[in-house]
C-alpha cells in the first residue's frame, strides 16, 4: 500500500492511496494514525484528516492487515482565526447573518481564517477575497436566504469607458447574462481555501424558496449557483457538503488551478438544472474523492457558447477526476453541451458510476463553432452499476431555442463553416458495466464532420434481463429510434476501435450491428454472449 498527501491545510490534510485495482474504496478498512494515535478508520482511497494544529509537523500513518506506512508533513500556519460569532452572527437559522459574516471576511488578515462554529447561519450572498480560508466547523451550516430580493444581480456584460472592452460578471448556460450572485461568490481572487466538515446549503428546499418553480423563466435575473468562482486561481475546497442548490451547485468559471477534495454534493433527483460540478473555461482542475448525487449531470465540463468563445476565448484543459462516486444524475461525467471554446485533455479514472442515465456523455451541436474541439478524453478503470447507457456521443444535441431546427437536426451533410464543431478522440478502457438498458455505446457524429476516433478496450458489460429493459432514446436528438438492449450504434465516425469487448444479454446478434460511416474497425475482438 502506498499513499500520497495531495493537499495540506492549516488544520487538515487530504491523502490519496495509490490503487489501480479498485475504484473509490478498498475492500478492507485501514486505520489512520496521527503521531501514533488512531484517529479514524476508512476504506476510501481519498480521505481527509481534520482536527490538526496549525504550523505543526506531524506523522501520518496508515495501517492495514499488519502493514504500516507513514509520512511526515508540516501543516500550514494560520495567523488568525476569526469566529463569526464575535462579529454578531447568531447562528440560529432565523436571524440574517450576512452582514456579520461579510464583515469577518472583509477584515480577515492575509492567510487568516473566517470560522463558522456549530450552528445554522442564514445568509444572502457572501463575497470572498484573496488569501483567506473559509472554515465551516462540525455542525455548522451556511444556509441560503430564500428571498431572491436579497440577492444582488451580477450583470452579464458591462461596456468599458473606452467603448471597446467589456467586463463579464454574470453568466447563464454559456452566455454572458445577468444572474443573481451566488451564496458564495469569488471574483478575480487567488489562494482561497473552503474547508469543512460543515455544510453549505443553497436554501432551495426551504418552504419559502421558489428557485425551482417556473425554472425556465428569468425572474429578475437567472438563478444563482451555490458557489461561483469567476476568474480565480489556486482555489481549494475540502471535506464540505454542498446541497440544495438553486441551479448548478459549484461553478468554476474562467479559473485555473483548482482542487475539489472529498466533497459531498447532493440535490434532490427531481431538482432542475442542479448539476453538481461544472468547470467552464478552466484549466488544471483536480476532483478527487468526491461524491455527487444530483438532479442533472453530476459533472459537466464546459467552455461556453459561441459568443464567449469568439470574444473571450478560453478552452477547458487539464481536468482530472479520480476516485469519485457519481450517482443518480443524468450523466456521470458530461462534456458539453456549452463547449464552444473546446474541451481537451480530460482523464476520469478509478471511479464508480451508479444509477445515472449515462456514464460518459459527450454532447454538442452545429453552432458551437470551429473552436469547439473536444479531444483527448479518457475514461479508465471505471465501474458502472445500472448506468442505463454507459457511453454516448451526440453531435445533434437539441439544446437552446433553435435546438429542433433543421440547422441543428438535419442529418444530411451540411457545409463545413465557422459554426461546425469537432470531436477528436474518445477512449474508454478497463471498464465493467452491469445492468445497462438501452445501449452500451451510441455515438452519432455529423455527416460533414464525423467523430475522429472512438476506442473501447477491455470492456465487460451485461444488460438487464429482457423483461426489465425498456425502450428509450439513447441520445437527445431528433429522428433517432428508441432502443433496448442494443450493444453498439455508431454513425459518422472515422475510426471505431473495439478491443476485447464482451457483452452479455444484449439484443444484438453480432458485430454486423456496428454502423460506421467510414468503416475502419481496428483490432476487432468483439464478443456477444447470452
Amino acid at each position: 500500500m502506498k499513499f500520497e498527501i495531495i493537499a495540506v491545510f492549516a488544520r487538515s490534510l487530504t491523502f490519496e492511496i495509490t490503487s489501480e485495482q479498485v475504484p473509490y474504496e478498498l475492500d478492507t478498512p485501514y486505520e489512520i494514525e496521527v503521531d501514533g494515535q488512531v484517529v479514524a478508520t476508512s476504506r476510501r482511497l481519498v480521505e481527509t484528516v481534520t482536527g490538526l494544529t496549525p504550523g505543526r509537523e506531524i506523522e501520518l500513518a496508515l495501517s492495514c492487515l499488519g502493514e504500516r506506512i507513514s509520512q511526515r508533513v508540516s501543516l500550514k500556519s494560520e495567523p488568525v482565526r476569526l469566529n463569526v460569532r464575535q462579529f454578531g452572527a447568531a447562528g440560529d437559522g432565523t436571524h440574517n447573518d450576512t452582514a456579520a459574516i461579510q464583515a469577518a471576511i472583509q477584515v480577515c488578515p492575509q492567510n487568516g481564517t473566517v470560522y463558522l462554529p456549530a450552528g445554522t447561519y442564514l445568509s444572502g450572498p457572501l463575497f470572498l477575497k484573496s488569501d483567506m480560508t473559509l472554515e465551516l466547523g462540525e455542525g455548522a451550516m451556511l444556509l441560503g436566504d430564500p428571498d431572491r430580493t436579497h440577492y444582488p444581480v451580477l450583470p452579464g456584460m458591462v461596456r468599458a469607458t473606452n467603448e471597446h472592452d467589456e467586463y463579464n460578471f454574470g453568466t447563464w448556460e454559456g452566455n454572458p447574462l445577468g444572474c443573481f450572485a451566488s451564496l458564495i461568490t469569488a471574483m478575480d481572487c487567488a489562494d482561497i481555501d473552503i474547508v469543512g466538515p460543515g455544510v453549505i446549503d443553497g436554501g432551495a428546499m426551504l418552504p419559502a424558496a421558489d428557485w425551482w418553480q417556473v425554472h425556465r423563466e428569468k425572474r429578475g435575473a437567472w438563478r444563482p449557483r451555490t458557489i461561483f468562482l469567476s476568474r480565480c486561481r489556486n482555489v481549494r475546497m475540502q471535506n464540505v457538503t454542498v446541497q440544495n442548490s438553486p441551479a448548478w451547485t459549484i461553478h468554476p468559471y474562467y479559473s485555473d488551478h483548482l482542487q475539489f477534495l472529498n466533497l459531498y454534493i447532493q440535490n434532490p433527483s427531481d431538482s432542475p438544472n442542479t448539476d453538481g460540478l461544472d468547470p467552464e473555461s478552466c484549466a488544471d482542475v483536480l476532483v478527487a474523492g468526491t461524491r455527487i448525487s444530483v438532479g442533472d449531470d453530476c459533472m459537466a465540463i464546459k467552455s461556453g457558447k459561441y459568443y464567449m468563445a469568439q470574444a473571450h476565448y478560453k478552452p477547458t484543459v487539464g481536468i482530472r477526476v479520480r476516485n469519485c462516486l457519481l450517482e443518480r444524475g443524468h450523466g456521470s461525467v458530461t462534456v458539453g453541451s456549452e463547449c464552444a471554446g473546446g474541451v481537451q485533455d480530460v482523464t476520469v479514472k478509478n471511479c464508480i458510476f451508479r444509477e445515472t442515465d449515462r456514464g460518459l456523455r459527450v454532447k454538442t451541436r452545429r453552432g458551437r463553432g470551429d473552436r469547439s474541439l473536444l479531444d483527448r478524453i479518457l475514461f479508465t478503470n471505471i465501474r458502472m452499476d445500472r448506468v442505463r447507457m454507459p457511453f454516448t456521443v451526440n453531435m445533434f444535441y437539441f439544446c437552446d431555442p433553435d435546438g429542433h431546427s433543421s440547422f441543428v437536426q438535419d442529418q444530411s451533410a451540411a457545409e463545413v463553416t465557422e459554426l461546425t464543431p469537432k470531436i477528436g478522440s474518445i477512449t474508454a478502457r478497463n471498464i465493467v458495466c452491469t445492468g445497462a438498458n438501452a445501449c452500451l455505446l451510441c455515438a452519432i457524429g455529423l455527416p460533414e464532420m464525423p467523430i475522429g476516433r472512438v476506442e473501447l478496450e477491455n470492456i465487460r458489460a451485461d444488460f438487464l434481463p429482457e423483461g426489465e429493459r425498456h425502450a428509450e432514446r439513447p441520445v437527445m436528438m431528433d429522428n433517432i429510434e428508441e432502443m433496448s438492449g442494443r450493444s453498439v450504434v455508431v454513425r459518422n465516425c472515422q475510426t471505431l476501435v473495439l478491443k476485447n469487448v464482451s457483452i452479455a444479454g444484449s439484443a444484438d446478434d453480432g458485430p454486423e450491428l456496428v454502423y460506421v460511416a467510414k468503416r475502419e474497425i481496428e483490432g476487432l475482438n468483439y464478443e456477444v454472449k447470452g
